[in-house]
């Protein structure tokens, strides 16, 4: 496996008269297959909520996309079950999964009682995880429908940090309409995973079967994305870097001695990960210039090896004294897909604020920039949110988490 890295200037041309410029650079990032395909085993924990509001449907239907997941997992892969109310407990302890029956036994008997403490089953999980991560992908998909009203928020954003810095990577399943949306997105984000939505009971199995089918496609693990610019060039300090595909989310970057480190999520043959940065590029002199280089630094568990380094890809702008605008398409789409995203963000807290003109307005912007996207799904989810809200509606709880998830990535059609 190797890194495929692809780098676009929003516009690499720059004006030599001007003494600023400010572009955005839009990089894509994916595992790069070289010989025979095959699969790196996994190492996969699914830590459940099976707290009292989870009784009937709810639960039969997670306990169905579970015993549907082991169907797909092979015998080379490792499992491990939480299950959490109040408490947390190991239904399955981290095994090869070479029997299906007894694990499935062990799931079915789960029943729906208690409350939610969301960073007991976290803790859990994260230990059942870490004995089996050496060489694996190994990834944890978290499912609660509630408040963590026995647990601790702050100390589940921890907990996130903790299985990030471990090379765990955290999925977040939001059910129902009852869970704290700004929290679940947190732990996914900081876990370098994703967010999902399972509005309605009978989309847990596909929810489930979309999260395994993309850990499958994983090729590289525990990649760090490495910014080195020349003094003229550096990152916005505000909100520099983010990525935007196969999810929005707003990324930490840390300054180096010789550049910027930014930690991403594991990195996919089949769908790359789309990163966008914010850059200000003092005036140069006319002709071609090298502003800086992109590296990646990486694990193969496929061999065993950690710390490689990809190539160095030069960044290059031509400084033009007649100067003629040359956009990127990619990049165009990249900031566009930023936009969105961030424009729901004002409207959620024009919201919160009670300035319901404001969000109306702010997510009729997000509708617009939707379209220009082809994301006809989102528009028409942002664009009849704002007119509930012209018209003095409410928006319900399922609303606002559909709102939230459009902003963040393309409806899926069900």
């Amino acid at each position: 496996m190797k890194v495929n890295v692809k780098a676009a200037l929003s516009d690499a041309h720059l004006d030599a008269s001007q003494s600023s410029s400010q572009r955005q650079l839009c990089l894509s990032l994916s595992a790069l297959q070289e010989g025979l395909e095959h699969s790196l085993p996994l190492n996969l924990c699914l830590v459940l909520d099976h707290s009292g509001s989870m009784n009937g449907k709810p639960l039969t239907t997670v306990k169905e996309a579970a015993l549907g997941l082991i169907d797909n997992l092979q015998a080379s892969d490792r499992l491990s079950v939480i299950a959490f109310d109040h408490k947390a407990k190991v239904i399955v302890p981290n095994q090869a999964v070479t029997d299906g029956a007894a694990i499935a036994k062990n799931i079915q008997s789960l029943k729906a009682l208690g409350g939610t403490a969301i960073d007991e089953g976290m803790k859990l999980g994260i230990q059942e995880a870490g004995q089996s991560k050496q060489d694996r992908v190994s990834q944890i998909f978290l499912l609660t429908d509630g408040e963590n009203e026995h647990g601790d928020n702050e100390r589940c954003l921890k907990l996130a940090q903790v299985a990030a810095d471990y090379n765990i990577t955290i999925n977040s399943l939001g059910f129902g309409a009852h869970w704290n949306q700004d929290i679940l997105e947190a732990i996914a984000d900081t876990a370098n995973g994703s967010l999902s939505y399972i509005e309605r009971p009978e989309q847990a199995l596909e929810t489930f079967s979309q999260l395994l089918s993309r850990m499958q496609t994983v090729g590289l693990t525990n990649p760090y994305l490495r910014l080195e610019f020349v003094p003229q060039v550096r990152l916005a300090e505000l909100k520099p870097i983010a990525q935007v595909e196969p999810e929005t989310v707003e990324l930490t970057v840390q300054a180096e001695s010789n550049g910027y480190e930014v930690r991403l999520g594991d990195l996919m043959t089949e769908q790359a990960r789309v990163i966008l940065a914010n850059l200000y590029i003092n005036q140069l002199p006319p002709g071609e210039q090298v502003i800086g280089s992109v590296q990646v630094r990486y694990d193969d568990p496929s061999q065993g090896a950690t710390g490689l380094l990809s190539e160095k890809i030069p960044l290059t702008v031509t400084v033009q004294t007649l100067y003629q605008a040359q956009p990127n398409d990619q990049a165009q789409k990249a900031i566009l897909t930023l936009a969105k995203y961030r424009q729901t963000q004002i409207a959620e807290t024009k919201l919160k604020q009670g300035d319901r003109a404001g969000a109306a307005t702010m997510l009729q912007t997000a509708a617009k920039t939707a379209l220009q996207l082809g994301d006809q799904g989102g528009a028409t989810v942002l664009q009849t949110n704002a007119t509930r809200l012209q018209s003095g509606e409410e928006l319900s709880e399922a609303e606002r988490k559909k709102t939230r998830m459009v902003s963040k990535t393309t409806l899926q059609s069900n």
